[in-house]
């Protein structure tokens, strides 16, 4: 049964992570329409893109802490419900600033999901299966921000032909994840961790403070530089590549490649990664793999942004997963949300921010050529990073 519940548990999980980000990802393929009705900035529309990640900068550590002492699967649930207000309520809005005010209403449902997923993952599975759990909702996040690149453009938006009516449809995956989370997963109260289950790597019987931890400014900076190319390269790749000379249509379906690479780089990379026994190469593996794409993305030609946005893909999602559940390997579990919260607003400052000011440079200087230099210097960042990290493989575990 225990079993049962927790498949069902990660399924609805899968469900809620996707929900979360359509209404997102729905932004980047109309930036040119919503910059002509609304009648704004490419730093304007940076800011509404990655306002959701605003709003979890400010609100994932009070998130955490609820979670901790209300209940991860409530806190979850009437996150999903005020998402789904928000971005519903966001198809009325007849002004920029309106629209930018509801967002912010879908980012506050959004803050309160987020850190409450890592906690769930760590009741349910036993640790040796916390990867491949985190493995699987990510790849919710993944097709969250892929489909809605893919098709919002050539069909999405030509069945309404309104702003208003494009985000009412990509509402529709958070209505029905609400619906489904309270009913499918209702007296799903979190259990307690086994007494005889190992204890994690790093953990000690009493309880820190999580931010006098050096691992966890480790795994938080790392998670800021993770989503800073994320968002960015989500955000901004289709209009780099219009200004390439690819048409709308083909720019917004070249950019979701990397979304469908990342997919099976979400099951491929942690499945790789337990099968050495290590983490480290490929965590600063995937900063070297981003420092080269960041200095060619400005080079090369459209054709060959398609192998481009797939290692893209392969570099900032299949190292996602792994991130996440390095607190639930080297930080102390007491207080998991917490940790989770306070990692997520760290690390998520890279999401908004870097959206944000590439959308700034273009409109400064007419191209990206600034923004992609400094994700270079955040990919040899994130590498170093890596190798500063601790071994938590199980060949690490083995030695000592």
């Amino acid at each position: 049964m225990r079993l049962e519940k927790s498949w069902t548990i990660l399924g609805c999980a899968w469900l809620l992570a996707f929900a979360m980000y359509c209404p997102m990802f729905c932004i980047p393929p109309i930036v040119h329409i919503l910059k002509d009705e609304l009648h704004v900035t490419y730093a304007d529309l940076g800011l509404l893109f990655s306002l959701p990640l605003t709003m979890l900068v400010v609100l994932a550590i009070p998130a955490g802490f609820f979670s901790d002492r209300l209940d991860a699967h409530r806190a979850a649930g009437i996150g999903a419900i005020v998402l789904a207000a928000g971005s519903l309520m966001r198809c009325f809005s007849k002004s920029f600033d309106l629209l930018l005010v509801l967002t912010g209403v879908y980012g506050v449902g959004y803050s309160m999901i987020l850190p409450s997923l890592p906690k769930l993952v760590g009741h349910w599975f036993p640790r040796e299966k916390v990867g491949l759990a985190t493995g699987v909702y990510a790849t919710g996040i993944s097709m969250g921000c892929t489909v809605p690149l893919a098709i919002t453009l050539p069909l999405i938006f030509p069945l309404t032909r309104t702003i208003g009516g494009t985000f009412f449809l990509w509402s529709m995956p958070a209505v029905a994840a609400v619906v489904l989370w309270w009913v499918a997963t209702r007296d799903s109260s979190l259990p307690s961790r086994p007494v005889n289950a190992p204890p994690l790597h790093g953990t000690t019987g009493r309880l820190r403070l999580p931010w006098r931890n050096r691992n966890l400014w480790l795994i938080a900076l790392l998670l800021f530089l993770d989503n800073a190319h994320f968002y960015t390269w989500s955000a901004w790749a289709p209009k780099l590549l219009t200004m390439k000379g690819a048409q709308p249509e083909l720019a917004a379906f070249i950019a979701s490649v990397r979304g469908w690479a990342s997919v099976p780089a979400m099951f491929l990379m942690p499945w790789a990664s337990y099968k050495t026994g290590l983490r480290k190469p490929f965590i600063w593996g995937a900063g070297l793999v981003l420092v080269g794409a960041s200095w060619s993305v400005l080079h090369i030609t459209v054709p060959l942004s398609w192998p481009l946005m797939v290692l893209v893909g392969c570099a900032t999602s299949g190292t996602f997963p792994m991130i996440l559940a390095l607190p639930l390997e080297i930080l102390p579990t007491q207080s998991i949300g917490l940790i989770s919260g306070t990692i997520l607003s760290i690390g998520y400052i890279g999401g908004f921010a870097g959206p944000w000011l590439a959308g700034y440079v273009v409109d400064s200087l007419g191209n990206f050529d600034v923004a992609f230099l400094f994700l270079l210097v955040m990919a040899i960042l994130w590498a170093f990073i890596g190798l500063l990290l601790p071994e938590t493989g199980s060949r690490a575990r083995q030695v000592s």
